[in-house]
C-alpha cells in the first residue's frame, strides 16, 4: 500500500509598501483632520485636545487675569474650537490695541497683545492720568503701575505733541527717556524739560528737529559752556541762551 505524501500549500505574501505610500497615506490622514471644513469639528470631540494651559505674551499692563476673564474659556473647552470669539471678546479690553491667538497642540491657547502703550502723565482731577499716543486715556492707575513717563500740561486736542512722544518713544527712545515735561506756553509753542534743559520749541516740532539739540549740547559742553535754556523756534537755528 502506497503512502500518500500530504504537502503544505505555498504561502503567498503580499509585497511590502514602498515607504512613500505610507508617508503619503499619513499625510491624508492629516489633511483630512485638519482641513478647516470638518477637521476641527471632529478634533473637538476629542478630550486630549482640551484646554489645559494659555500662555499671554505682551501683558506689560495688561493684567493677566482680566484677559483670561475675557477669553472665557475652561478646561471642557477644545483649542479647536473657533478662535474668532475670543480674539473679539479680548479686543473689548481698553489697553489692547490688537490681539492674535493661536493654537499650541495639543492643550495650550496663546494669547499675544499689542498694548496701547502710555506715552504721557496728564493732570486731572484725580491725580495723574495715562494717555496713548493720539492722546486718549488709559485704564492704568500711576500710583499702582509704574509708568515712566514726562507729565504733559496741553489740552486733548494737542494730539501732534502725543504723536511726538509715540515716535519718540519707538523711534528714539534715549531721548524719550530724557523728558520730563512738555508744557504749552501759548498758542502753537511747548517748552520741553529735558533732563535739566529746558527747550522752547513750536507745537509742530518734528522728531528730526528735536535731535538737533544733542550736537549742540556736546558742542556746548567741549566749550565748558551749559545754557539754561535751548530755543528752537527759529528755522534752521539753536539758540542757546547761557546764564
Amino acid at each position: 500500500m502506497s503512502e500518500r505524501v500530504v504537502g503544505e500549500a505555498p504561502v503567498t505574501t503580499s509585497p511590502r509598501r514602498p515607504r512613500w505610500q505610507v508617508v503619503v497615506g499619513i499625510l491624508s490622514v492629516l489633511a483630512i483632520l485638519v482641513s478647516p471644513l470638518w477637521g476641527p469639528k471632529l478634533l473637538r470631540q476629542f478630550a486630549f485636545f482640551r484646554v489645559r494651559k494659555v500662555e499671554i505674551l505682551g501683558a506689560r499692563y495688561t493684567p493677566p487675569n482680566e484677559v483670561l476673564d475675557r477669553l472665557h474659556v475652561d478646561t471642557l473647552r477644545s483649542v479647536w474650537d473657533p478662535l474668532g470669539p475670543l480674539v473679539q471678546r479680548v479686543q473689548t479690553h481698553p489697553q489692547v490695541e490688537r490681539v492674535v491667538v493661536t493654537r499650541k497642540l495639543p492643550g495650550t491657547l496663546v494669547v499675544e497683545l499689542t498694548e496701547r502703550r502710555p506715552v504721557a502723565l496728564v493732570p486731572s482731577r484725580d491725580g495723574l492720568r495715562a494717555v496713548d499716543e493720539r492722546g486718549r486715556p488709559l485704564p492704568l492707575d500711576p500710583s499702582r503701575t509704574p509708568v515712566d513717563a514726562p507729565v504733559v500740561n496741553a489740552a486733548p486736542r494737542d494730539t501732534a505733541v502725543y504723536h511726538l512722544l509715540g515716535v519718540m518713544l519707538r523711534d528714539a527712545p534715549r531721548l524719550y527717556a530724557r523728558i520730563s515735561s512738555i508744557t504749552r506756553t501759548g498758542n502753537d509753542e511747548i517748552l520741553l524739560r529735558v533732563a535739566n534743559l529746558d527747550v522752547r520749541a513750536l507745537t509742530s516740532v518734528t522728531l528730526a528737529r528735536l535731535s538737533d539739540i544733542e550736537p549742540v549740547e556736546r558742542d556746548l559742553a567741549q566749550r565748558q559752556l551749559r545754557p539754561i535754556e535751548l530755543d528752537l523756534r527759529y528755522r534752521d537755528q539753536v539758540i542757546a541762551r547761557l546764564p
